[in-house]
């Protein structure tokens, strides 16, 4: 994808290439992390996730996933104000995007009790486990992507699920 005045940043280490055995067990981590949960919201928790960690390799690729699973531009552009767009999202997808702001933000408030009590009300504990899980493998890829310099638009669909 070209665009005109960018900068496209120096080479970086390709991460999936240097540390295989690592990268493959985040995309078997990753697998587990889905299985069972519903396509809409992982794509909104991990959309969420990338907003708040500023990686726009990560966020470029599950925008263009959740438009292509049929997800509405309305949605996608209330997802960063989801707690002000109360109408735009059930409350399943509110707890999960609350828990997913807590978890991505640890280090400034830990994840207040409230929020999880929240959202262990309406997952069960094994769906709610794999939602944790799921916040978990997003942040560490966009911490991928950030650190090696992932360009939006470029190579989205190496092996990852």
């Amino acid at each position: 994808m070209t665009h005109e005045n960018i900068t496209v940043p120096a080479a970086r280490v390709n991460f999936a290439k240097a540390a295989p055995k690592a990268f493959k067990a985040l995309i078997g981590f990753d697998a587990a992390a889905r299985e069972g949960l519903d396509p809409a919201l992982v794509e909104l928790v991990q959309i969420r996730a990338s907003q708040l960690n500023g990686c726009a390799y990560c966020l470029h690729m599950h925008t263009s996933d959740a438009r292509k699973a049929d997800e509405s531009e309305e949605r996608l552009h209330m997802i960063a104000v989801w707690r002000e767009a109360a109408g735009f999202f059930t409350d399943r997808e509110r707890a999960a995007l609350d828990l997913t702001e807590a978890v991505t933000l640890v280090s400034r408030d830990g994840v207040p009790d409230a929020v999880y009590a929240r959202a262990a009300e309406l997952f069960g504990e094994d769906e709610l486990a794999r939602l944790l899980a799921l916040t978990f493998t997003i942040n560490t890829w966009n911490r991928i992507a950030i650190s090696t310099a992932k360009v939006p638009g470029t190579d989205e669909r190496a092996p990852r699920p």
